[in-house]
């Protein structure tokens, strides 16, 4: 009875001084630039919840607004200890740099990156005033009618602006840019037949398009999207086109190596668990899971990547 009195005073005590390992968990708030229910907020929050082992509390925060900026200047200005974060698509780290005359941020100084944690593609997707089955038929058919090459996207300055812009640099083959405020709007229009084609993600056309309603006939990767496994890529297609985006983690800049590499590894590693990778591929996206490094060189490349083609446009934000 006296050992386990001796046990019992010795468990408090290590409860009190935090000696315990539940204990020596850190907190981890992760920002959101964007409204709850998002593809943002979603892989936010799965991320969050694979991220408890490691971190107590999570606490995945709202700050919509501006395009994700709002959100990243509060990154940018918390304290570098890994302990705030933020998880956001890649539009406002690889396209906002070329598009606004004036960011509240340094996409590259401000921030230190975590991990990259998933990829996503786009669809090149005719409508029924196109009828076509296949890429080279739709540029075949632009050439014979330019007027009738009409494209929607999700809006001016959007990524699947940027992806007809570079598919015009691809081919030389001229199309008309309509936007649309959101997806949706474009996908009526689409319907309707007041566009014959769209760019977007493939997640936002593949029930329409496995329903009969439209036809993806083109994705943007490097591989076949499993959504739509029937639809070869562009470079299948021979255009020389290839472009995806994604979703990563940032911290703000300097931080500590040790605290980077112990935030890296828990976050690549809640990546890889099984259940939380089911639920990023059933909701259209490729896991990655990557080191910071490897997150690093994937901005680097697409800022380079999307300069051409968004300079083409001539478009500047205030």
């Amino acid at each position: 009875m006296h050992r386990r009195t001796l046990a019992l005073g010795a468990l408090a005590a290590a409860l009190l001084s935090g000696g315990v390992h539940a204990q020596d968990k850190p907190p981890l708030r992760i920002l959101v630039g964007f409204p709850p229910g998002g593809s943002a907020d979603v892989i936010a929050r799965l991320v969050g919840d694979a991220l408890r082992d490691d971190f107590s509390p999570v606490i995945v925060e709202n700050r919509p607004g501006a395009g994700g900026r709002i959100a990243l200047a509060a990154v940018k200005n918390a304290k570098p200890d890994g302990q705030t974060v933020i998880i956001l698509p890649s539009g406002p780290m690889v396209l906002f740099p070329h598009v606004y005359k004036k960011l509240e941020y340094d996409a590259v100084r401000d921030f230190t990156p975590v991990s990259l944690l998933a990829r996503f593609q786009f669809g090149v997707v005719s409508g029924p005033a196109s009828n076509v089955k296949s890429v080279a038929e739709m540029l075949a058919k632009a050439k014979a009618d330019p007027k009738a090459a009409t494209y929607g996207s999700a809006g001016s300055g959007t990524l699947p602006h940027f992806m007809g812009v570079m598919m015009e640099q691809a081919t030389g083959v001229p199309l008309t840019h309509v936007p649309f405020q959101g997806s949706s709007p474009a996908n009526t229009a689409l319907l309707g037949g007041h566009v014959g084609y769209k760019f977007d993600v493939v997640s936002e056309t593949a029930e329409l398009h496995h329903a009969g309603k439209v036809r993806i006939i083109g994705v943007t990767g490097t591989r076949r999207d499993p959504q739509v496994p029937e639809v070869p890529t562009l470079k299948e297609q021979g255009i020389a086109m290839e472009a995806t985006a994604f979703f990563a983690m940032y911290a703000p800049a300097g931080l500590p190596p040790a605290t980077l590499v112990r935030l890296e590894k828990a976050v690549a590693a809640a990546v890889h668990k099984p259940a939380l990778q089911d639920r990023l591929v059933k909701l259209g996206y490729e896991p990655v899971g990557s080191t910071s490094g490897e997150l690093a060189a994937a901005q680097k490349a697409d800022l380079a990547r999307w300069e051409k083609p968004i300079k083409a446009t001539g478009i500047t934000l205030d």
